[in-house]
């Protein structure tokens, strides 16, 4: 799911948010995964398998994201870079996607895919580790969850700190797996999924609305949420 700590860059917009990378995401990402032993070529393997397209409808959840050039795209959770690498093509020579992940063979291996396509440069590889500054700089245009809300602990303040991440018009996006039978045969317990109502509840107290759900997906939901405004927003100080 990405990089330890690197050489540091020159100072810019877009770097910020990568030395500001959020506490409580890395914390509760690192502690939920951590409990579990991986076979991680398996698990690339599961992740990568091209019968995955047939419910997970990339091309189409990528359309449906309305992505431009010049975008910054934070990935938490990235995995094998299956979404990392599309979001990179969508992002252009000017865009940005910062890939976070909790297994560094993961991040490795997203990043030797990204390198055939050559488009490693525009992704920036943060391996979660328990401690770290907080999100900062209001550069990110989507915060993209896929299959990961399920695995976070203290998911409302986990969200709650993206939010200082986001631009104006900023948004996070969840995709996760229906609670039900709609989601079908999984490699893991169904106890450990969130359902779509207890997400969207979540999200408000986190201080989200939802923005747009999209319902094509078979098995899983996928809802995009915005910072809720509050009376003081757009006030003159």
């Amino acid at each position: 799911m990405n990089q330890r700590s690197t050489p540091p860059v020159q100072p810019s917009k877009r770097s910020t948010i990568f030395y500001l990378l959020l506490l409580s995401v890395l914390v509760s990402l690192t502690a939920s995964c951590a409990q579990k032993t991986w076979d991680i070529n398996r698990y690339i393997h599961a992740l990568e398998r091209p019968e995955r397209d047939q419910h997970q409808q990339p091309e189409k959840v990528i359309e449906a994201l309305n992505l431009t050039p010049g975008m910054m795209v934070i990935d938490i959770g990235a995995g094998s870079g299956y979404f990392t690498r599309r979001f990179a093509k969508s992002v252009g020579d000017k865009g940005q996607v910062i890939a976070i992940d909790v297994e560094q063979k993961m991040l490795n291996y997203n990043k030797g895919e990204l390198k055939k396509l050559g488009l490693a440069n525009r992704v920036r590889f943060v391996l979660a580790e328990k401690e770290g500054p907080t999100f900062s700089g209001n550069n990110a245009d989507m915060v993209f969850l896929c299959d990961v809300y399920h695995h976070l602990e203290d998911q409302i303040d986990y969200l709650a700190n993206t939010k200082p991440a986001l631009k104006p018009n900023g948004r996070v996006v969840i995709i996760d797996y229906y609670a039900d039978a709609r989601s079908g045969t999984l490699g893991f317990s169904k106890q450990h999924l969130v359902s779509k109502e207890q997400v969207i509840k979540d999200m408000e107290q986190a201080g989200f609305t939802l923005s747009k759900e999209h319902t094509f997906l078979p098995r899983q939901y996928f809802l995009e949420f915005v910072p809720t405004q509050t009376k003081d927003d757009g006030r003159a100080g």
